[in-house]
């Protein structure tokens, strides 16, 4: 992946937001939703599964299950069916069905709110956690997926070996108020330029800073 050994400093970093901000002003949420409890459905879908394919699946499945009490009408294999086009679809019929029973018994059918309860519920993991926190609730929180963890690294965003630590460093350097933002400027550029395999460097407008690209050129030269 090329992870960056050296940090950019403050004013590097607030040039990179300002740069990316520039590129992807229509940068958001690529999930189509209407409610929290969508959201969460949808988030739990895309692990390792891309938004366009979720989104094909959820433009019908929302229809004709829009809420917790819809979903609990359904057996497991009933929404396997609905959802087989989607990886892991198994897996996460389990978790999606589970997760629908302990939104109605412990918090009224309702999505919780805070980063703690979210975790408690079957197959919601930080990532998952940060997504509805963010988009669905307007609390500031970076998910760092694959496309956030490759690019913040990449960049020098982060010098990070995981996940986790990614985050945190992520939450250090960027202000809060840019943390949501920042999450999808990340992904938009990791979907569009700063791909893993073929990275597009040379037309990125990031590369005078990028610690990646640099680093690329000083071995070139």
């Amino acid at each position: 992946m090329g992870i960056s050994k050296k940090k950019l400093n403050k004013t590097q970093v607030y040039e990179i937001l300002d740069k990316l901000e520039k590129l992807y002003p229509e940068a958001g949420c690529e999930l189509n939703f209407n409610t929290p409890f969508q959201l969460l459905v949808a988030t739990m879908l895309s692990a390792q599964s891309t938004d366009k394919s979720v989104n094909k699946v959820t433009d019908k499945l929302f229809q004709l299950y829009p809420e917790v009490d819809d979903f609990l009408s359904l057996t497991q294999a009933q929404l396997e069916e609905h959802i087989k086009s989607i990886g892991l679809y198994r897996t996460k019929s389990s978790n999606i069905i589970r997760m629908c029973k302990e939104i109605k018994t412990r918090f009224n059918g309702k999505v919780p709110d805070s980063m703690e309860d979210l975790l408690s519920l079957p197959g919601v993991g930080r990532k998952t956690a940060n997504v509805v926190l963010s988009n669905a609730f307007g609390i500031p929180a970076i998910a760092v997926d694959t496309h956030v963890y490759r690019v913040s690294n990449r960049i020098g965003l982060a010098t990070a070996n995981d996940v986790g630590e990614t985050e945190k460093q992520l939450m250090d350097a960027i202000p809060m108020e840019k943390w949501s933002k920042a999450h999808h400027l990340l992904i938009w550029h990791g979907r569009r330029m700063c791909m893993a395999r073929n990275p597009k460097c040379t037309q990125c407008p990031l590369k005078p800073l990028c610690m990646f690209y640099n680093r690329k050129e000083k071995i070139i030269n």
